[in-house]
């Protein structure tokens, strides 16, 4: 592959990554692409991919051969398959879906090792009496023991996987089922299974070959996962994807100040981008002292210091709209009363389970339920048959057409003024639409313990029914409010929806309330060095802080609601030069 002349150093960056992925898959190599954001990481992804499919498709089928691509979101799952034409020799799926996959049919092993996956599982077998033959399921992703089956929870899949990789004959299997296996996102890979991976394949130098994609500095979802992947030098090549072609210029260069060691070249040389920094220090009254919170403005006042940022910077012309600005809130103090989904908050433990819909409830009432609905409003019939995916009764004649607009009525008003339990109560009757299988195994299994005596039943079943009617019992209005905002149909977005997005302009807004973050500690730590045994909570903070200021593509605007010492001011000048004010709203 030549590289042209006439090309933006952007480009230019990105053709040399791709070209040393080629080489290092020419060579059989173990590699990974270290790409920052904006970087173009997928597309990266994509290349190799449709190289691989070019250079061993043919063989690979004939042999009962695929080659695993691996994510970590049904989203990136999809993308992948689409970008790839849903070639049958790429298998791309999530790493649960993966995980289970490639050790499911080892029933025998499976029972052996699942009393060593925890102290609670030993105390299920013994409460079970011991192990059997039962069927190991992975399916609800509640943790149980019956007669008859053995049900896994999400994470004891992923750690059976990684102590399958320690023996010889499941890597054998494993390599001949899949020679290459190609890791998206890598840094979010769970840090037992990584160190697995790396001392059983690329250290020892047998198995498939392993390409990793994605960026340790975007690691922000959690102390499990493994952040930067190491190795021998000559066991694993690191590439450096040096492209953004996301943000304007000055946006690049405050980037490249934080992160000098991967600098990355613009799309656009001759482009500028906008900087501006707002802070709260000349606020004369009395700041909040609780908890994780102190420091942080008091909630009504940081809510009016962020409505006059937003018309300072309307009265810049940003134009500031849902379609083209995102407003990101790194703090609790504010986004519970602009969100309003509350009970949604409180109800799942794991955010991921509702912002990124790995619930089966939310998924369903997200994807089906309310793009059906909403189709029904607008008089699009033949997308919300579609929305329901035919899984419904259908419509032959006109008394069928009646029988469904009443039953579309009485679902329109049980989602204004019902709860999502006496939403899945009408949809069992209606079955429009019918319940997904997850939910119905759910409800059913619900209904079963809702007969039973609550003292009579499992600690496991006592969590699984609280968590069942705590769903059900949520205003299906909060539903609604959690879809428009993970669909970036509002203005604000949490670090869990931080990364990955790009938007022309983003507000960054920096408070206390966050467990594990301090933004002035951060950028104290930035301008005077990072103390001793402190590097782990710097890079938690530092990569987040990473994340949501290579959001943009013009303009970005943090305001700090929470004090920032003198120390604290010079670290963010270090970043980005003088472009740090006072907020002035007027009280």
């Amino acid at each position: 592959m030549s590289i042209e002349v006439n090309i933006s150093p952007a480009e230019k960056a990105s053709i040399e990554c791709i070209e040393k992925v080629y080489k290092a898959i020419d060579e059989r190599k173990n590699f990974l692409v270290e790409a920052g954001a904006g970087a173009g990481k997928t597309y990266t992804l994509v290349k190799a991919l449709k190289y691989l499919i070019n250079k061993n498709a043919d063989t690979y089928l004939k042999a009962n051969k695929r080659i695993a691509c691996i994510t970590y979101t049904n989203v990136a799952r999809d993308e992948i398959r689409s970008r790839t034409d849903n070639h049958p020799v790429i298998f791309a799926d999530t790493i649960h879906a993966f995980a289970w996959g490639v050790i499911q049919d080892f029933q025998n092993a499976l029972r052996e090792k699942i009393a060593g996956l925890s102290e609670k599982w030993q105390a299920r077998i013994d409460e079970a009496g011991g192990l059997n033959n039962q069927q190991v399921i992975y399916n609800l992703g509640y943790p149980k023991i019956t007669n008859e089956e053995i049900f896994l929870h999400h994470d004891d899949v992923i750690k059976l996987l990684t102590l399958f990789l320690n023996d010889l004959k499941f890597k054998r299997i494993l390599t001949s089922k899949f020679p290459i296996i190609l890791i998206d996102e890598y840094q979010d890979t769970n840090k037992d299974l990584a160190d697995a991976l790396v001392s059983n394949f690329i250290e020892s130098e047998s198995g498939p070959i392993i390409g990793f994609f994605g960026d340790h500095w975007q690691k922000i979802y959690g102390s499990t996962s493994c952040g930067l992947i190491e190795a021998s030098s000559n066991k694993l090549e690191v590439i450096g994807k040096q492209a953004n072609f996301r943000s304007e210029k000055n946006i690049v260069d405050a980037l490249n100040k934080m992160r000098p060691e991967l600098k990355q070249f613009e799309y656009n040389p001759d482009s500028v981008g906008d900087i501006i920094v707002f802070h709260s220090n000349n606020w004369v009254g009395e700041r909040r002292t609780d908890g994780h919170s102190a420091g942080d403005l008091p909630a009504e006042v940081a809510h009016d210091f962020l409505e006059w940022t937003k018309n300072t910077l309307n009265k810049q012309e940003w134009n500031i709209s849902p379609e083209n600005t995102k407003i990101l809130m790194l703090t609790n103090n504010v986004l519970a009363s602009e969100q309003n989904y509350q009970n949604v908050f409180t109800t799942f433990s794991d955010t991921d389970d509702f912002l990124k819909k790995n619930d089966p409830y939310i998924s369903f009432l997200a994807d089906v339920v309310e793009v059906g609905a909403t189709s029904f409003e607008k008089k699009k019939y033949g997308e919300m048959i579609e929305a329901f995916k035919m899984n419904t009764p259908r419509i032959r004649k006109h008394t069928d057409k009646k029988i469904w607009f009443e039953d579309m009525t009485s679902l329109i008003n049980l989602q204004k003024n019902g709860t999502v339990g006496e939403v899945i109560d009408l949809l069992k009757i209606t079955n429009k639409p019918r319940l997904s299988n997850k939910v119905a195994e759910r409800e059913q299994r619900f209904a079963e313990l809702s007969t039973l005596n609550q003292d009579s039943i499992s600690e496991e079943d006592k969590k699984f029914f609280s968590k069942i009617s705590k769903i059900r019992s949520i205003p299906y209005t909060e539903i609604k409010n959690v879809v428009k905002y993970i669909d970036d149909k509002t203005l604000y977005s949490t670090k869990h929806g931080v990364k990955g997005a790009q938007f022309e302009n983003v507000i960054v807004v920096l408070g206390r309330g966050w467990n594990h973050y301090n933004w002035n500690q951060l950028l104290e730590w930035i301008h005077i060095g990072v103390p001793k045994g402190k590097q782990d909570t710097f890079e938690r903070n530092r990569n987040l802080f990473y994340v949501a200021c290579s959001r943009p593509q013009k303009r970005l605007c943090l305001l700090f609601t929470q004090g920032l010492s003198e120390n604290a001011i010079l670290g963010v000048q270090s970043l980005f030069g003088d472009v740090i004010f006072p907020a002035t709203p007027k009280y």
